[in-house]
């Protein structure tokens, strides 16, 4: 790894962003941090510069692809060469098929996935220039398996994991040593989910097995320098990958059945609950949700099996997956 190295960020004010900003810091890296929300970069700035990284700060919105371009510019022109780009933004929308409306569904797939396709398309432009340089897709189980009330976080995942796949074809077709990984995270305790625009009847929970932020931000790190095609991280991301090759109909109505209930708490929406799909929740709230009681904080085989692969104990992990749902489809 370089001694200095030049990283993007994108939605970088809170959750696994800030956690991955505070990691980079640590090294001592320049970074770009890229959010909508003012109040939130300007903390994380603070904290990369305690640290003993280099912070630029960057306000813009990622559905934007000429502010994207804009933003690629003005990095390489402050901080230099770009060497590590992570799509990392995202929103999240709760709610049946008939009850989302053509807006909001659009306004996930333009942050989800046009937005890290508008990343990456403006860091490829600068680093196919110099034949260097990483892009880190942060994906999620939810790409290789849709989940129930998710349809649109689904949709957009599965979309950026099949551009991801022709993008990597051809860097390899013109020989262009640019590496391109995604990472796919189990549910991580974020302020996603208290974000999330809700048509549930009560508040959205993420399912479980729950990690902290800072052990996503560990595993994308890791990522960023290990050049491989896809990491898993999490128990029911290594179950997501494999579960609709094994039995896709009987893990429909397995959903249809328990994940429902997995992914709501038992209090009711508030009704003065604000959301950040259409823009952000100004304020610093650091890298946790609300579910530290849930989450786990330190996970030694689940980033043991992140880094060496997960192969036959996809299966393992299919069971460990279900498991988990059922006993959170009992909670009250």
């Amino acid at each position: 790894m370089p001694m200095k190295e030049v990283v993007v960020i994108t939605g970088a004010s809170a959750g696994i962003g800030r956690a991955l900003a505070r990691r980079f810091a640590r090294d001592g890296a320049d970074i770009a941090l890229l959010a909508r929300g003012g109040i939130g970069l300007e903390a994380a700035a603070e904290e990369v510069t305690e640290l003993g990284g280099r912070p630029l700060v960057i306000q813009v919105d990622v559905s934007d692809p000429d502010a994207v371009e804009a933003a690629a510019r003005r990095i390489e022109e402050e901080l230099g060469p770009i060497d590590i780009w992570i799509n990392n933004a995202a929103v999240m929308l709760y709610g049946a098929v008939q009850d989302l409306s053509p807006a909001e569904l659009r306004q996930v797939s333009d942050i989800n996935y046009h937005g890290a396709v508008w990343g990456t398309m403006a860091a490829l432009k600068r680093m196919r220039e110099r034949g260097r340089g990483t892009i880190v897709q942060v994906g999620s189980g939810a790409a290789y398996r849709g989940i129930p009330w998710m349809s649109a976080y689904s949709a957009a995942k599965h979309a950026l994991r099949a551009f991801s796949e022709a993008l990597r074809a051809e860097l390899i077709h013109d020989r262009i040593d640019v590496h391109l990984t995604q990472v796919h995270l189990s549910s991580i305790n974020t302020p996603l989910y208290t974000w999330a625009r809700n048509h549930l009847p009560r508040q959205a929970a993420p399912i479980p097995p729950i990690y902290e932020p800072e052990l996503a931000a560990e595993t994308i790190h890791w990522a960023a320098h290990a050049r491989r095609r896809e990491v898993f991280f999490g128990w029911t991301a290594i179950g997501a990958s494999a579960i609709n090759k094994l039995a896709p109909g009987l893990v429909d109505r397995f959903l249809a059945r328990v994940g429902y209930e997995a992914q709501q708490t038992s209090e009711p929406v508030p009704p003065d609950h604000i959301d950040n799909l259409f823009g952000p929740v100004e304020g610093d709230v650091g890298t946790r949700g609300e579910f530290e009681a849930r989450a786990q904080d330190r996970a030694p085989l689940v980033q043991l099996l992140a880094r060496l692969g997960v192969g036959g104990l996809r299966v393992a992990a299919l069971g460990v997956t279900l498991v988990a749902l059922a006993r959170a489809g009992k909670r009250d």
